[in-house]
Order: structure tokens, then sequence, then C-alpha cells
């Protein structure tokens, strides 16, 4: 899965960390931070929002998610994404993305 990697510049003096009040998403060799609908890292001294370039399909994914399937949930853009293994799945018709 490709991600991209685009500064956000209006993120403001507001910083990322255990204490923020943001969830944490572990994603490959850093932490991404849910904030205001999307996902922030920091990087090089600045925030930049760390989304997946495309679709990805999570093939074999039989775990159905909702409100009480015990997963977190993270508002991401139109849609809630579940942190799941290391990563996050968003309902996508038929099928679950990774994100």
């Amino acid at each position: 899965m490709t991600t991209l990697h685009q500064e956000h510049t209006e993120h403001g003096t507001h910083s990322h960390g255990p204490d923020c009040g943001h969830t944490a998403v572990p994603h490959l060799d850093h932490l991404d931070y849910a904030h205001d609908g999307h996902l922030h890292r920091e990087h090089g001294g600045h925030w930049d929002e760390c989304e997946p370039a495309g679709h990805t399909a999570h093939a074999g994914h039989e775990h159905v998610h909702h409100e009480e399937c015990g997963h977190a949930q993270v508002q991401h853009g139109d849609h809630v994404d579940y942190l799941h293994d290391g990563h996050r799945h968003a309902e996508h018709g038929d099928h679950w993305d990774d994100h």
C-alpha cells in the first residue's frame, strides 16, 4: 500500500503526543494522530497528512466491524476507520479496505 505524505500547513502550533487527546494510530515505523478527520504525522519539524494513495482491499477480512466490536474507532473524513491488527480498516461496499 502506498501512502501519501503532504505537509499540513494549517496545523497551527498544536503538537501531538501521548497526552494531546487525539487517538494515536501505529502506522509502519511511526505514529499518526487522528485530528480534524484526517491523520497527521510529525516529519522534519512540521506535520504531514498521512493518507493512503489509491484503493487497497483487505482480502480475507471476515470480521465485521461495528460500534460494539471492540476495536478502536477513528473518524476519517466522511467515515469511521477501525484499528485492527496494526492498521485501519474502512467499510467499502461489500468488503473492507486497508487505510
